[in-house]
């Protein structure tokens, strides 16, 4: 297939634009990301990132009492009466919690008991209820009358357009015009209170929150695969609890029975529904549940809360993302991969090798970053690196299946032209050889015409074999195929051997040969280089052998050099007559400019150099280290 590519960039304007559906394809993603056409699937990875990561161990600091199905039908009540609310929190208080967050709206009494459980609002001091501040239609949930403003923390949750909750409210003007905090953030302070750290303004972002030295990451518009979001208010990325048990979660008919008292002491107690005929859940895809993507909203405070606490003691990763800048480098530098992947990887089955490697890296190396808390533009990078390398391969195959119909047109002329020299040329010979075995006095001349007639014929034979070459062959002579897979120094050793057997006049002279065959660098080298060389090798031979007079000493060298890779073929024969200098003077066959042509794509160099007083070095030069980019710079 080499030779097809060097057949593709002999055409005109081949090589013009060779990149430009590749460089096109990547400022369409680029394009797509910045319209946020994106956005529903960069969500949908980080959602299927967050729920496969490996299972975290329980987090004792944060407790759910649920009050599930069970309990309402024991109460026989729905809303749960204000009575049995105050006896569950004064109850709870026994066990001397850090802090009691009841994610149950209040703003109405609901008897009997309100009086008993606006007492125990008043009582409690580390308790934190629930408001709504931002309102729906025009409507919006007060705190419950009588209870202290540092004691209410608003639930309010923002999902994005697919419906699914990915980031937490923490902090936000009401419309009163007033600056109000989140039941989670108000109970993490209260918690992390004990620990001597209380919230703080941030220090890089002043607009953040920060406990100690640990700011929390505030969500931007155009955070990772967000694209225009309303970032309002301080918002932040939630890095879901992952495991079958993130929280300790009990009931309420559990708590009226007793529990082990070091489940809850010191500990973030928080009070709600977890039953789905209170339909307060919401909607994630970051947490594989019983109900698909529904989580519970208690739940859901439980995993902001769990996350603060973890993030500011154990160092937990927040979610954060990249500059647009480096976001933007990621997905072109992933479309480079792309590139090389379709562009210089020759073999079918190597290239999609290569693009199966290639995005292993990329979902592992994405991945890896996603467990430290990084979110890095997978979507758009896997975009760029499929769209980038399957252009390479299609295009590949688009010239191959050209070229192979050039190849076939080829052989017809190639054909035609046999039949041309066969009525021609072989018939006037053959004419001439009948009159010179007829003539007695032209009898000297019939070995040459004969010469001549089977070197016209072997021509004709060497041009369809090597038209007819499957990639990796070399065809010498007769029925003589060099395989080009094999160790490179192994086949121009082969080279040399069968040239040396040929019945040259100048073969036949030569008392002393030095030959030295060792491993060439040939990691960076194509199936047509590799063939070029032993075009090289066996034509310096047979100007050798067919044009130097009393050869005496012959050395060949293939092997490493200080600069790279050499191949030397050196000899002493002399050139007595002006005729037999200038034919020394090419490589017959391969000639002089394919040389050069050959040594200019190997960034390398070619010369001959005559000794004195006789002589001939004929030698090609190049380097091993011809870089990936040179590599690609030479492909159409």
């Amino acid at each position: 297939m080499n030779r097809l590519w060097r057949l593709v960039k002999a055409q005109p304007g081949a090589r013009s634009f060779k990149f430009l559906p590749e460089l096109v394809a990547i400022a369409a993603i680029a394009i797509a990301r910045l319209s946020g056409a994106l956005q529903f699937l960069e969500w949908t990875a980080l959602d299927a990132g967050l729920r496969f990561r490996p299972p975290e161990p329980l987090d004792e600091r944060v407790v759910v009492i649920g009050i599930r199905e069970e309990d309402i039908q024991a109460a026989r009540q729905y809303p749960l009466s204000d009575r049995t609310l105050a006896e569950l929190i004064n109850t709870l208080q026994t066990y001397q919690p850090a802090a009691i967050g009841l994610d149950i709206f209040r703003d109405l009494p609901v008897e009997p008991g309100h009086a008993e459980l606006l007492k125990t609002f008043q009582a409690s001091k580390n308790l934190i209820a629930v408001e709504k501040v931002l309102s729906v239609d025009g409507f919006s949930v007060k705190a419950p009358p009588g209870i202290a403003p540092e004691q209410v923390g608003f639930a309010d949750a923002i999902s994005d357009t697919d419906g699914k909750l990915r980031r937490s409210l923490l902090g936000t003007l009401s419309e009163e015009g007033d600056y109000r905090l989140s039941l989670s953030i108000r109970l993490a302070d209260i918690y992390l209170k004990t620990k001597g750290l209380t919230l703080e303004n941030g220090i890089r972002d002043p607009d953040a929150m920060r406990f100690g030295a640990i700011e929390l990451p505030r969500l931007q518009t155009n955070s990772g695969g967000y694209v225009r979001t309303d970032a309002g208010g301080n918002q932040m990325l939630i890095n879901f609890r992952r495991g079958a048990r993130p929280f300790r979660v009990l009931s309420l008919q559990d708590v009226q029975a007793g529990v082990n008292p070091d489940w809850l002491r010191g500990k973030v107690v928080l009070i709600g529904y977890t039953t789905i005929s209170v339909k307060d859940v919401v909607n994630t895809g970051a947490v594989a549940t019983e109900n698909s993507s529904l989580i519970y909203g208690v739940e859901m405070q439980a995993h902001v809360i769990s996350q603060i606490i973890s993030g500011v003691l154990d160092g937990r990763p927040f979610l954060t993302v990249w500059a647009d800048g480096w976001e933007y480098l990621w997905i072109v530098g992933w479309g480079v991969v792309g590139i090389v992947v379709g562009r210089l990887i020759h073999s079918p089955l190597h290239s999609f090798g290569g693009f199966v490697v290639a995005c292993t890296g990329l979902l592992g190396i994405s991945y890896g970053l996603l467990l430290l808390g990084w979110w890095t533009p997978a979507v758009p990078a896997f975009l760029a690196l499929m769209i980038t390398s399957g252009a390479g391969i299609v295009g590949f195959y688009r010239y191959s299946e050209s070229l192979r119909s050039r190849l076939h047109d080829r052989q017809i002329i190639i054909d035609q032209t046999f039949d041309a020299i066969h009525n021609g040329p072989l018939q006037t010979l053959a004419k001439l050889l009948r009159q010179v075995q007829e003539n007695s006095s032209w009898q000297p001349l019939a070995p040459d015409l004969q010469e001549l007639n089977q070197e016209l014929r072997e021509v004709y034979d060497v041009v369809r074999r090597e038209a007819l070459l499957q990639d990796n062959s070399l065809f010498l002579e007769q029925e003589q195929v060099l395989d080009l897979k094999a160790p490179l120094h192994q086949t121009l050793h082969e080279v040399y051997r069968t040239v040396l057997e040929r019945d040259f006049p100048g073969f036949k002279t030569i008392k002393l040969k030095v030959v030295k065959f060792e491993p060439l660098a040939e990691h960076h080298l194509s199936a047509e280089q590799k063939r070029g060389l032993c075009r090289f090798l066996e034509e310096a031979l047979c100007n050798v052998g067919k044009h130097a007079i009393n050869v005496t000493r012959l050395e060949v060298t293939c092997g490493r050099s200080p600069t790279g890779n050499l191949i030397r073929v050196e000899d002493n024969g002399k050139t007595s007559e002006p005729t037999d200098a200038a034919v020394r003077t090419t490589l017959p066959g391969f000639g002089t400019q394919q040389a050069q042509n050959l040594a200019k794509r190997l960034s390398g160099r070619f010369q001959r150099i005559a000794r004195t007083p006789n002589g001939t070095i004929c030698e090609l030069t190049w380097s091993d280290r011809t870089s990936w980019f040179h590599r690609l710079r030479l492909l159409p």
